[in-house]
């Protein structure tokens, strides 16, 4: 026991559990020292599963899919009731398995290259410049939620540049984008449960890209266009399967960036002395970048479910039963990482898995590395003061580590040149 926790006591799923305190890692350790695979049985989380929070053992069952498969379960859901059968999910790279999942991956993955990506660089300094001059004004102390003037704007300008998605509709894709993976959280549902919030959001965003499609049929331009007009074994991708597609584009790659950007952020604040290294160094940028998703880690969990009896750490594990991999645990493992708890924007080696390991490793992590990396090495070199002017609100969520809004107080710098 620590500080009054336990293993019988320990909440890790409850939505407003991270809403409310932030990541539960001090259950996490807990977990880490006693029991690194643990039966986790609560009335907030069914079926029970084994949590699992050492980072050897999260690469193990992640490097094994045909042992440990992504589907049915994708993640520990508490407040949204198990699907009834008929209730078809989203059907997307996080929930497919061998031999479909790398058939879709690659049917985009080319536009997500290093080569690629560095193709956006341009483009994404460009965002970042206009976000930031918007804050400048006269040059004087100034406050914003930085959340809704910088983070969540980056990657959704980005993403909407890459998908074609024209200027007038960006604050349905940000409206949509929080209420799917802010299902749980008061504040987005509308007074509607967290399954008909998900759904309703699921299926306007579905609405959207059908037409999208139609358009781009007609007209090529785009990564819409790529997918629109793509074969899979010799046939179109039927509807659903690419609606599906559009629909984790639209989440993976805006939720998962704007959080780490804006918990990034939070980390320089309440780490003065590490934002003073960066300024001090701007060639600290890629190891801080690192720094900043170990630390932030915006995707909590996801589940794999075991094909066939086996064993995990000695552990015995029937077939059907499920495993859910915590990653910011892992990226707090005593025995990978020196200091776990400390932010160092100079940490090396710094082998975290915020962005998974194995065949679902994130295929959008060459570009979130970069947006992190020009929104980091801009905000370093601008930032001239900084602090928090109020309370920084979290997602109610166990799934997405979402931050809602950072005030900030600033002084910025005018952009040199």
């Amino acid at each position: 026991m620590t500080d009054g926790l336990s293993l019988d006591t320990i909440d890790i799923v409850g939505n407003a559990t991270y809403g409310e305190h932030g990541y539960p890692h001090e259950a996490w350790a807990l977990l880490r020292r006693e029991a690194p695979l643990y039966w986790y049985d609560r009335p907030n989380a069914r079926p029970p599963f084994w949590a699992v929070t050492r980072h050897a053992d999260v690469i193990t069952i992640s490097r094994q899919p045909k042992l440990f498969l992504n589907a049915p379960r994708l993640a520990v859901f508490p407040e949204i009731p198990e699907m009834n059968p008929e209730d078809r999910p989203a059907r997307h790279l996080l929930n497919m398995d061998p031999p479909d999942h790398a058939k879709f991956r690659k049917l985009a993955s080319a536009r997500f290259t290093p080569r690629a990506v560095q193709s956006l660089r341009p483009s994404i300094e460009r965002i970042a410049d206009d976000l930031l001059d918007k804050l400048v004004a006269d040059g004087g102390t100034h406050e914003c939620d930085f959340v809704e003037a910088v983070s969540a704007r980056l990657p959704l300008e980005v993403l909407a540049d890459l998908l074609g998605v024209p200027r007038s509709d960006w604050n349905l894709l940000f409206q949509w984008t929080n209420e799917t993976i802010g299902a749980s959280d008061p504040e987005y549902q509308h007074g509607a449960t967290p399954q008909e919030t998900a759904m309703q959001a699921r299926l306007s965003l579905f609405q959207y890209f059908m037409g999208m499609v139609e358009e781009r049929r007609k007209r090529p331009t785009d990564i819409t266009s790529l997918l629109a007009h793509a074969h899979l074994d010799g046939a179109e991708i039927p509807a659903f399967e690419l609606l599906s597609y559009y629909f984790l584009l639209v989440v993976a790659g805006n939720e998962t960036t704007r959080n780490a950007t804006s918990g990034g952020l939070l980390a320089l604040i309440e780490n003065p002395g590490e934002l003073a290294k960066l300024k001090r160094d701007p060639s600290l940028i890629d190891a801080a970048v690192e720094e900043i998703v170990r630390w932030t880690t915006p995707v909590i969990q996801f589940c794999r479910t075991a094909a066939e009896d086996t064993e995990v750490r000695g552990q015995k594990i029937a077939k059907g039963e499920s495993l859910c991999l915590f990653y910011p645990s892992a990226n707090r493992d005593e025995d990978v990482f020196d200091e776990p708890f400390a932010f160092r924007v100079d940490r090396n080696p710094n082998p975290h898995l915020a962005f998974g390991i194995g065949e679902h490793f994130c295929m959008g992590a060459n570009l979130a590395r970069l947006e992190l990396r020009v929104a980091f090495a801009k905000l370093a070199e601008r930032i001239a003061e900084i602090e928090l002017a109020g309370d920084v609100a979290r997602l109610h969520s166990s799934f997405v580590g979402g931050i809602k809004r950072v005030p900030i107080r600033y002084r910025l710098e005018t952009r040199a040149g």
